[in-house]
């Protein structure tokens, strides 16, 4: 299962608290073979749910095996948040 830095645990809860729905979180999904990445109100039905301390991250049903062994890690960017996977060692 993807595994979030305490970065990105950070990251997440930074882009959700302004969103006034408890289920908020960070949706990833695969959108013409590439990653994108959204906030959003709550998860759609069939996503899997990371719960990551405060930080909730919801992956299209489709994409969490590819996402399995992955770490998501986050750093500040020129342009705001980034976020970068990594595989588990």
């Amino acid at each position: 299962m993807l595994t979030l830095t305490e970065k990105a645990q950070a990251a997440v809860q930074g882009l959700t608290k302004d969103v006034e729905q408890p289920s908020a979180g960070l949706r990833i999904a695969s959108e013409q073979d590439q990653l994108a990445v959204s906030v959003v109100t709550q998860p759609q039905p069939s996503d899997v749910v990371v719960d990551a301390g405060d930080a909730r991250v919801y992956i299209a049903q489709d994409t969490a095996a590819v996402l399995d062994d992955q770490i998501l890690d986050a750093a500040q960017t020129p342009e705001g948040v980034g976020f970068t996977l990594r595989t588990t060692v």
